[in-house]
């Protein structure tokens, strides 16, 4: 139990702390087409996110998939960028919006993930069974980018 609370809380930080901009980033830009009635597609939006970005870890903790962390820090703003721009080129159709902000969701949530994965793999390397590391890291994101999502829905 103590590791999964420690993986937990190092899941929340991930999210919330002032290192993690871009996630937070990328949050605001991908629920701020909609409102607070969306907010189960919003919840669908957001565990898409987390799904992608739990793939990566998974992957990297078990050293299946590795990227150049320069390619992944050049990627990251990009998916902020690609993200807005879909916002913007698909507002007067929000059912094609939320269909495509599923999917970049998600493939956008495996790169955010590569970010954090060199520290992920030495953290959990460590760890006999991935499990319960991977579950409470993830639990941790999730809870932490649901926070970031209401704080954002309260100020709109």
């Amino acid at each position: 139990m103590q590791d999964f609370l420690f993986y937990l809380k190092l899941g929340w930080e991930h999210i919330i702390s002032w290192d993690a901009l871009d996630h937070q980033l990328f949050i605001l830009v991908l629920v701020a087409v909609y409102f607070y009635k969306d907010w189960r597609k919003i919840l669908i939006l957001i565990t898409a996110f987390t799904i992608g970005h739990s793939l990566t870890l998974a992957l990297s903790v078990l050293d299946i998939m590795r990227l150049p962390s320069t390619l992944v820090e050049i990627l990251i703003p990009v998916t902020i960028m690609l993200t807005a721009f879909d916002n913007i080129l698909f507002r007067e159709n929000q059912k094609k919006l939320m269909k495509i902000n599923y999917v970049l969701a998600l493939i956008f949530g495996l790169i955010h993930g590569m970010g954090f994965a060199n520290t992920a793999r030495m953290a959990m390397a460590s760890a006999q069974n991935i499990a319960v590391p991977l579950l409470g890291f993830n639990i941790g994101l999730e809870l932490g980018q649901i926070t970031v999502v209401l704080l954002v829905m309260v100020m709109l």
